[in-house]
């Protein structure tokens, strides 16, 4: 700290001289992350499941825990979440998916699997990032379930109110 600034036009001219610098700096474009095999792994959560999840160039299965999607996610809802982010960057049936989930749910399991898979689409090709951040897809969903207090049934619910 050897140069001290003394006054505002000082401190405007330094910072203007440091805000060039940075902006001479060229950014690195982000590069894909593949393993030996040509696949990306990410991990998702959502509620309290975790799902480890490997996707690779193919014809667009995708396996859960070792079964197939529609038998491991029975009901039509959770697989159109699995297939949201495929669809948002327009890349449907070009990824085989292998995903193994542990813990909570199956809707938090699903959000789970469609979160590491947006996770590895934007790790194998990053210029598929812009659109799943702005769908959503790489934030993690934090909501999680209240604790339970004690002196109350539930997280928030008290027990009967008897007056006599």
């Amino acid at each position: 700290m050897a140069d001290q600034i003394n006054s505002l036009e000082e401190l405007g001219s330094a910072v203007s001289t440091e805000g060039q610098a940075a902006a001479t700096e060229t950014l690195t474009p982000r590069e894909p992350v593949r393993d030996e095999l040509g696949r990306s792994y990410a991990t998702g959560k959502r509620k309290d499941a975790v799902a480890r999840v490997w996707i690779k160039p193919g014809s667009g299965k995708v396996t859960v825990n070792g079964k197939e999607m529609n038998v491991y996610f029975a009901r039509p809802v959770l697989q159109m979440i699995l297939r949201q982010p495929f669809q948002v960057a327009n890349v449907s049936g070009q990824f085989d998916v292998y995903a193994t989930v542990a813990g909570g749910g199956l809707s938090g399991q699903a959000g789970a699997v469609k979160h590491g898979i947006s996770k590895a689409l934007q790790l194998y090709d990053p210029s598929l990032r812009g659109a799943l951040k702005a769908a959503g897809f790489l934030t993690r969903d934090s909501r999680v379930v209240e604790r339970k207090k004690y002196g109350k049934r539930k997280a928030r619910r008290s027990f009967q109110f008897s007056k006599r």
